[in-house]
This record gives structure tokens, C-alpha cells and sequence, in this order.
């Protein structure tokens, strides 16, 4: 990783905006709560970094309704911010046999779905 410029580790000022995180992000005006609904995602059962999830709706009318959820980084990660500029280095989370490493850890999982 390290010789391709990416960082296996959160860097220490990244470490210290990720530990301020304690909740997740108000909800925006205009947001419906959609918990209810039953909603999937491609990762593993343990997986801890939901940041895309779908869901199938059969309508009255004999029509389905597909719904994709995205969350929404920006809320709680700030642009310019120690955790942006290490999520702009990697870019994605890497996985690898022996670890995954998140390109935003913890905070992606305190977006909720409203």
C-alpha cells in the first residue's frame, strides 16, 4: 500500500476528528425515517461500513419500486478535515486477505438511515 501512496493507518489528527465523532448526524430537513423498511446490502453480515444499501417495494399497481440508499459522508466528515484528506488519499476501502483497511472508519456507520 505504502508504495503505491496509500495510507494502511489513520493518521494521528485523523485518529483525534474520528474520536470527536460520538453520534450520528442530525437529520437534515425534508428526510423520511425509512428503518422500517427492509433494506440490503452487498457487504458481509460483520461488515461495519454500510455506505450503500437497496430495497424492493411491490406497489399496488403491480409495479416495483427500488430505493437506494447512499450515505451521506459529508455530514459528519468535513471537507478540508484530517479525516477528508486521508479518505481523498485512499479513496476506497482496500481489502486485503489479512485486513480491510476503511478508507473513513467508524463514521460511515453513524450515518443513519432517516
Amino acid at each position: 500500500m505504502l508504495e503505491r501512496g496509500l495510507e494502511p493507518d489513520f493518521p494521528p489528527p485523523a485518529q483525534t476528528e474520528l474520536a470527536a465523532i460520538k453520534a450520528p448526524a442530525p437529520a437534515a430537513g425534508g428526510m423520511r425515517d425509512l428503518r422500517s423498511l427492509l433494506w440490503a446490502s452487498i457487504d458481509n453480515d460483520d461488515s461495519r461500513d454500510l455506505d450503500q444499501l437497496t430495497v424492493a417495494e411491490a406497489l399496488t399497481d403491480g409495479s416495483t419500486r427500488i430505493l437506494v440508499a447512499i450515505a451521506d459522508v459529508d455530514a459528519l466528515v468535513r471537507k478540508g478535515s484530517a479525516l477528508d484528506a486521508h479518505a481523498s488519499c485512499n479513496t476506497t476501502s482496500i481489502y486485503t486477505p489479512g485486513a480491510v483497511f476503511p478508507m473513513l472508519r467508524r463514521a460511515c456507520r453513524l450515518i443513519s438511515l432517516r
